[in-house]
């Protein structure tokens, strides 16, 4: 068979899903693409929509936006489309046309755009390949409820309701998770080995204390100053604080003018060494995306969620609260203080471990490979 994945450049989780169904459809020996929606238009459309989507999330429109998306979506008439679907419709022949001049067999959206376009290219009877859509956050997002696709995969079973409510079909649902790398994030290295190899790269010296990482997405999304300072207070000197801030120069500069004379916080831009950090920490703060939380729980590291993008990642971080998967809070004083707590109280650490173990699986990515496969037959 041969795969189409279909993305889109609203924030670097989705790309990361789709890569990382990529490489596991690749080993099983499967033809496997993966494409930005939008960039079909032109890669100019592309990169206007990704920055409509950074401009959104840094103040109140997202969250209007969802909204509005929210209330649109519990009307559920099918006499009734949405803004979001009229606009990816129109491109919908354009993608037709790729996916025909292709040759592909079937196709995966991990975004709701693509698929908005592959539900108008299928009710108008012009693609009758299976389509498979695959959640990337904790939630049912609005919009989704017009969309006509033959699978859903959702990240788990008790959100299952949630989405039959919102008018997901039940027997559509699949509920086996988020599809992260599971090679990078699934396998551990030792915390020293881990430690060793950063030390290296941040030439700092051997120290035998707590390792606190600090993750805003790929956009530097949240208050990690604040965080920083929280951490700065309450830390030993043989303490290390990392802090990733994605492709967000302006934070990046910021935390390093600030924290400059402190020798144990390291800032850092978007880099691939996200797996080997978790290893090196003890701790992991992160605003609640749906991608980095599924990943922190395949790796097992303690997790506090910090101020979430609002809509679908407050969402997220209250599913996982729930589920004893992580503390949430907004306050970075309190933040701090439960990281230490994490790492001084090993019962609490346990129950928190314990769960995210007994809430996430670690063979997502085969298990959407052999859902494909069964269309196949």
């Amino acid at each position: 068979m041969k795969i189409l994945i279909l993305s889109c450049n609203t924030g670097e989780g989705h790309n990361s899903s789709a890569k990382a169904l990529q490489s596991t459809m690749l080993k099983r020996g499967l033809e496997c693409d993966v494409q930005d929606t939008i960039a079909l238009i032109s890669p100019a459309v592309s990169r206007k929509v990704s920055d409509v989507y950074v401009y959104s999330t840094g103040n109140t429109l997202f969250e209007k936006a969802y909204k509005i998306g929210a209330v649109v979506s519990d009307i559920n008439s099918p006499s009734i489309k949405s803004p979001v679907y009229m606009t990816n419709k129109l491109y919908a022949e354009k993608l037709y046309r790729y996916i025909i001049d292709n040759q592909y067999d079937a196709v995966i959206c991990v975004h709701l755009f693509p698929a908005e376009a592959i539900t108008a290219l299928k009710r108008n009877g012009l693609l009758h390949l299976p389509a498979i859509f695959v959640m990337t956050d904790y939630t049912c997002i609005p919009f989704l409820t017009e969309t006509e696709l033959d699978s859903y995969v959702i990240p788990h079973e008790d959100l299952i309701e949630e989405f039959v409510e919102k008018g997901i079909p039940r027997e559509k649902l699949v509920p086996i998770g988020i599809p992260v790398n599971e090679e990078k994030f699934a396998a551990r290295i030792p915390a020293g080995q881990a430690r060793k190899q950063m030390n290296a790269e941040f030439a700092w010296d051997d120290a035998d204390g707590r390792w606190f990482l600090l993750m805003g997405g790929s956009m530097g999304f949240g208050n990690m100053n604040g965080l920083i300072s929280a951490l700065q207070s309450q830390i030993n000197d043989n303490d290390r604080v990392i802090c990733i801030c994605g492709r967000n120069e302006d934070i990046l500069s910021s935390i390093r003018e600030e924290f400059a004379e402190d020798s144990r916080i390291k800032a850092v831009g978007f880099t691939d060494k996200v797996a080997v950090l978790m290893d090196a920490s003890d701790v992991l703060f992160t605003k609640p995306g749906g991608i980095t939380s599924t990943e922190a729980i395949i790796k097992n590291i303690p997790l506090i969620h910090t101020a979430p993008i609002p809509g679908l990642e407050d969402r997220n971080a209250r599913f996982f609260h729930y589920h004893n998967m992580s503390y949430s809070s907004l306050d970075p004083k309190q933040q701090a203080t439960v990281a230490l707590r994490l790492c001084e109280d090993a019962a609490y650490r346990k129950r928190m471990l314990d769960a995210q173990n007994r809430n996430s699986n670690h063979r997502t990515c085969d298990i959407i490979t052999d859902l494909v496969l069964s269309y196949g037959k």
